[in-house]
């Protein structure tokens, strides 16, 4: 009775990550080198997530929450936080384990570091568990304040979850787009337990985009 019980959530967090998958598979088809199409993609992912966070059954909000969203606080388009960025190896090897409440401790490893122009470096993590994913959190200097951004923190990249925007092997590039920078889904139910930015992941500058408080 109990394995029963827990198919129906299960199955509707395969199709929330089918849908998330499908997401970005849109936002890359979009976009372009152009801002214009760059901005039709953000406007694109908003309409998508907040669908979802207002439907679907797996949506991180709480049904108290659900009963009054409106929609996820999300800045308007700046094209200047949009960019290619190089990846080299410093820090590469380097290991940080993530104790969680429900998954044990998660392992990540460093793949080395993505430089971000004027908005400082960012460690760049694989992830440890099944799936092995790309992993790029940010915390920036606007977190915890009001009106700012998320207190523990945001991500930019999440492969394993469907999260990823592009990138060039041959020349070690990302695209790293803080626009699209969003909330884990811990900062909407505590019940969630999620990885947060740790120290090389962590910058002074302000990103008021992206998803805000």
């Amino acid at each position: 009775m109990g394995m029963t019980s827990n198919l129906t959530p299960a199955m509707n967090t395969a199709d929330w990550r089918q849908r998330v998958f499908a997401l970005y598979t849109e936002l890359r088809g979009l976009a372009s080198d152009s801002d214009a199409g760059a901005k039709r993609a953000h406007d694109h992912w908003r309409r998508g997530r907040d669908e979802l966070f207002a439907s679907h059954p797996a949506s991180p909000l709480t049904p108290a929450a659900r009963e009054h969203f409106k929609g996820l606080p999300v800045a308007d388009y700046a094209p200047e936080a949009r960019l290619w960025a190089d990846v080299d190896e410093e820090g590469v090897g380097e290991v940080m384990d993530v104790p969680t409440g429900t998954d044990g401790v998660v392992r990540f490893e460093r793949l080395g570091t993505v430089r971000c122009g004027d908005f400082g470096s960012l460690a760049l993590w694989r992830h440890g568990g099944y799936g092995g994913g790309l992993f790029l959190p940010v915390r920036d200097g606007l977190a915890g304040h009001d009106g700012g951004t998320y207190g523990g923190g945001r991500y930019l990249l999440d492969t394993i979850k469907g999260a990823y925007l592009g990138g060039n092997t041959t020349n070690k590039r990302l695209l790293v787009d803080f626009n699209f920078a969003y909330n884990p889904s811990c900062a909407y139910d505590e019940a969630w337990a999620c990885p947060l930015p740790g120290p090389a992941n962590r910058l002074s500058a302000p990103l008021p985009f992206g998803e805000l408080t």
